[in-house]
Order: structure tokens, then sequence, then C-alpha cells
């Protein structure tokens, strides 16, 4: 079932002109606005939040704003930059999440996530990480995941605080309370169809639809079917200048899994020939059919590092092949490398001369593009005490980056994902529990060793300017030994709550 996401950016002018001045841009909480003209008027076009909180609205006369708010900034629209900036913005979600993306103009972002959504963790986590990334940026936005493009579109403009994703085969009851405009209908047609008492697009469901037709025309039916999925609304990506692909339009539809698999090994070798001239290898491909029904199904394949082998990026994508649903057959099949580098040959080294290492980014490619780029991935040492903080994850085929491992003191082999409070009894200050409870089950400690003070980053939050643990090796007279702490100096309670914790198992 196709799935569609909707990206809505409410404040797009003005979130792109301070990102364009960076340092130089205005206060968050100055209101800005930017202005342009409707015949002889100088009218607001665009507002960000704080103006709009001050009161002001698009399309009111720019004297009127001074006087509402005195201290306004105010600079002029451009249009044209806004397009363009949005159309890199579409190119930067095409690389990253889905091999379907094109802008939604004049402020929204439109995806074809069908089959992509489980490479980031389902389509909440997916949404999330694109709200998120945009947040950063400084763009403020809000998505919805729907079956359609039509349906996605109202709710991330009407529903979404700041996400939404609406159940699969989801039909028209989404959109029922939702006002006549969620519709992407003109504003005169809309102003119309209340004149006649219609105010949500559950009242126009239920009207016979040829009434509708005669008075407004086949506009108000054809964005009532695209909302509905009874009529195709293609999404035309947007494809950077220099992007290295192949095409191959067939006479006669194709369907069967068997041809698929032939015409994607012919268009590899083409595409490996084409990256071959331009010294790239392939970090990411995207696999487009065009079905005779104008629908496009999507396949995307990832690998670790850039590769122009035939034979392993046909396998990878020939792996893909029953996610292609042909439909009434392929019209039209456009293999692209979404994400190029340079790729760099190895030498071979004699094996009587120096034990070189396996390769094994096939494998690592073949099970990230099957359970997602994040289930795959190595540890790496981070410069900080603190043992939840010092380590991370990193991609799999990550070059070291030269950090090692604290060896002062022994850790775990299993650090638990957050410290589990433990009953005790000890002594304070400096003494390790003489048993401890973890879990229901009380153990009587044999041996010790510590403590081992941390202390606190005091550069990360004000907290732990005094805070300190104290950690202890301990042995249970069942021979297992533990990591455990206490929170604090053990004497002055500013420096932690002298709660115990077991942070970690020894192996």
């Amino acid at each position: 079932m196709t799935r569609v996401v909707s990206l809505f950016l409410p404040t797009w002018s003005t979130d792109r002109l301070r990102r364009k001045a960076g340092d130089a841009a205005p206060p968050a909480e100055a209101p800005l606005v930017l202005i342009g003209r409707e015949g002889s008027r100088r009218v607001v076009v665009a507002a960000d939040v704080a103006a709009q909180a001050a009161g002001l609205r698009l399309g009111m006369p720019v004297a009127k704003a001074l006087v509402l708010v005195p201290d306004l900034i105010i600079q002029d629209a451009d249009p044209a930059a806004d397009a363009d900036a949005l159309e890199r913005l579409a190119l930067w979600v095409l690389q990253r999440f889905a091999p379907i993306a094109a802008a939604d103009l004049p402020s929204g972002i439109v995806i074809d996530s069908t089959g992509a959504d489980h490479l980031h963790g389902g389509e909440a986590a997916m949404l999330d990480v694109l709200i998120g990334r945009l947040a950063v940026s400084g763009v403020t936005a809000t998505g919805a995941i729907a079956d359609t493009w039509g349906a996605a579109h109202a709710l991330a403009r009407y529903v979404a605080r700041p996400t939404f994703v609406a159940p699969r085969g989801h039909g028209p009851s989404v959109l029922a309370t939702l006002p006549l405009e969620a519709l992407r209908l003109p504003a005169e047609m809309a102003t119309d169809l209340r004149v006649l008492g219609f105010d949500r697009i559950g009242d126009l469901l239920a009207q016979p639809r040829a009434p509708l037709t005669l008075r407004f025309g086949p506009e108000l039916g054809r964005r009532i079917d695209q909302a509905l999925g009874h009529l195709a609304e293609p999404i035309e990506p947007v494809r950077p200048a220099d992007l290295v692909e192949v095409r191959r339009a067939f006479a006669e539809p194709i369907g069967a899994a068997e041809t698929i698999a032939r015409y994607i090994g012919k268009l590899v070798i083409q595409l490996c020939a084409a990256l071959e001239e331009k010294g790239l290898g392939a970090r990411r491909l995207d696999l487009l059919c065009l079905r005779v029904d104008n629908r496009r199904q999507a396949v995307r394949v990832g690998m670790a590092v850039p590769v122009r082998d035939v034979k392993r990026l046909t396998r990878l994508l020939c792996d893909k092949i029953e996610t292609i649903d042909p439909g009434f057959g392929i019209e039209v099949m456009t293999l692209a490398a979404s994400i190029a580098e340079p790729f760099v040959r190895k030498q071979t080294v004699s094996a009587l001369v120096e034990e070189t290492a396996p390769d094994i980014s096939d494998l690592i490619d073949t099970l990230a593009n099957r359970v997602g780029d994040r289930a795959i991935y190595r540890v790496a040492p981070m410069p900080s005490d603190v043992p939840e903080r010092s380590v991370c994850r990193i991609p799999a085929m990550t070059s070291d980056s030269g950090a090692t491992w604290p060896n002062h003191w022994p850790r775990p082999s299993r650090l638990l994902p957050q410290p589990e409070l433990i009953e005790t009894v000890a002594l304070l200050p400096d003494h390790p529990p003489v048993s401890f409870t973890w879990r229901g089950i009380r153990r009587r400690v044999q041996r010790a060793d510590g403590p081992e003070r941390v202390f606190g980053e005091w550069w990360k939050r004000d907290a732990e300017l005094i805070a300190v643990r104290d950690y202890f090796r301990v042995e249970d007279d069942a021979g297992e030994r533990y990591w455990i702490y206490r929170a604090g100096d053990g004497e002055d309670a500013a420096t932690g709550s002298h709660h115990w914790f077991l942070h970690g198992v020894f192996g």
C-alpha cells in the first residue's frame, strides 16, 4: 500500500531568511514579516511566529501592521529564492530518507515513503527524525503520513501537532472533520461552498457528486478523488543536476519478477559504466518503476562504502523485487545513484608479505538493507569518564578515530542501559555494601574493590557541578561480579542522593 509523507513549513520564507543571515539574523523574539505587492498595495505575504503572535496576518496592509507592531522588522519577499531553497531541501530529503521526494510549493515537501520507513525505525520514528532535523536547522515544520498525497497534505496542515500518522487503509474518516481548504481548493470555491452551507469535507462526501460537478466544475471532484485515493496523483521526484542515472522504456509493459530481475541487471551494468567514467562508486541506489496507471514503485538500497560491482549491486536490488507491485505492468524503469562518492581502488597485497583484513562490507550491506542502517553499527569510545557517555554508536564501516577505551580501572562487559536502583546495607562513607537486593533477589557481598570516584561533567549542566559517584566492583556468594555505585560522596547530601545503583555486570 502506498504511503505518503507531507511536510508543512508554515514559516518557510522567514525561516529561510534567518538561516541565510546567520549570525546577523534578527533575534527569534523580534517580529519579522516579508512584504510584497497586490496591485498598488504593499501587504504582508509572510510572517514569523512572533509576528503572528502579535496579531499580524497574511494579506494585511503594511501600514496597519506597523501600527500594531511599531518595532516590526520588514523585509522584501523573494518567492523565487524560497522556491529554489525548497527544491534544495527536497534534494536533501531525497538523499537521506526516500527515493521519491518533491517540493510541494509554496511551503511544503511531499515524499513517497512506501517501503522506506523500515530503514528509519518505522513511520513514526522517521517522521520524528524529519521534524527534528528541520527544527535543529531552524525550520519550523509539521508532518503527517497517510495513504494519499491529498490526505497527508490535509493532515499535516490541520491535524499534526507536530506529527500525525494515519492508520493504513484509513479511508475518508480521517478527513471528514477537516475544513474545506484542506482539499487544496481555490479560495473562491471554498467561499462559494460555505455560502451553500458546506463547512467540512464530510459535508461534501455526503452529497451526490453530479450537482457539485455541474455547479463547480471537475476540479472539486478531482481533489476529493485524489484525497480518497480513487484518482492517482503521481509525485514527480526532484532530480539533482549531476545525478548519475540510466533509464529503460518498454514497448510492452513487464510484470514478471524474472523479467524485472533481468532488466535490473542490464541497468546496473549501464550505471556502473557511467560511474566508472566519472570515477565514482554508488553509496545509494534508487530504482523507480513507472507503471501503466501512472503510479511509481520505488526501491532503495544503500552501501556502507562506494561500490560499482555489478554482481553485488544487482543482488542487493533483486533482493527487493518482492516489494515491487507491478500492477498491470511497468512501462519505464529508472536506476539512479542518488549518492555517489569517489571510488578508490584498493591495492592487492601479497598474502606472503602481509595478512589483509577481510572485507565484510558486502555482508553489512545485505543486513542493513534488510533491517535498516540504524540496526547495524559499532560502538566506539568517547572522551568521558561518565560510563553511559563513554561509548557511542558509529556506522559499521567507519574508520577508527584513534580514541581508546579507559584502562585505569576495569569496566564491566555488560553495561545496563540505565543504572538500576538497589537496596543495600552499607557503612558510609567509604565502605562497599555488605549485601544488596537487585530485582527482588538479595545478594551477600563476599569481596569488593573500590571506590573509584567519578565526577560530574559540570560543563554539560549545572546539576553536575559538585555531583560525584563512587563505584565498587563486588562479588557475591555465588561468584557473580557486579559494578555498583553510590550517588554522592557519602557525607554531603548536595553531591548526590546517597542511593545505590547497579550499573553493570562483569562476564
